[in-house]
This record gives structure tokens, sequence and C-alpha cells, in this order.
């Protein structure tokens, strides 16, 4: 049986079998195929996480999803999170936009 999520607002679709392509690096767990349309800004972001760490795109979208998560959670929670510069005593709040 095969089933399509057409896009939703934020222009994801997952595959008809649930998506599970095989066991994932992150715990075993397995893997959900999922399409994302990425500004261009994004794909720059990411294609520079990829260079800068040797990274595949998928492994580098699973982290930073994994953070902004974290990220997210701690700001729900009432935390603020800040930023240093190395070098500098200055620490700067950190915002999402």
């Amino acid at each position: 049986m095969s089933r399509t999520k057409e896009a939703t607002k934020d222009d994801v679709r997952t595959s008809g079998d649930g998506g599970q392509t095989g066991r994932g690096r992150g715990g075993g767990s397995p893997l959900e195929k999922v399409t994302v349309n990425l500004t261009r800004r994004s794909v720059e972001a990411l294609d520079k996480i990829v260079e800068s760490t040797g990274e595949t795109k998928t492994d580098a979208v699973n982290k930073a999803l994994q953070v902004y998560g974290f990220i997210q959670e701690q700001l729900d929670s009432g935390a603020a999170l800040y930023v240093k510069d190395a070098g500098s005593e200055q620490a700067d709040r950190l915002q999402i936009f």
C-alpha cells in the first residue's frame, strides 16, 4: 500500500512506506526519508557545514535539528542561552529568529 502526504505548510513530504529506509547512525533508530525545500541561504549554510566537518548532508541536517530542538526546549523552559567569542569576556544572549 502506497501513500504520500502532500506538502504541508512547511513543504515536507514523507514517503509512503513510513520512510523507514534502514538503520540510522543515531542510536540505531530507523531512518525516515523526508523531502524539504531549502532556501538558498540554508543550502549555502549546509554546504559550508559539510565542507567544514566532512559529514554527509544527512548527518549535518540531523545534528542541526537536534541542536535546534535542544535550544528550543531550553528557551521554552525559561532558560537563556549566551554566546561568548573566544578571548572575550562579553557574552551575548542567543536569539533565534
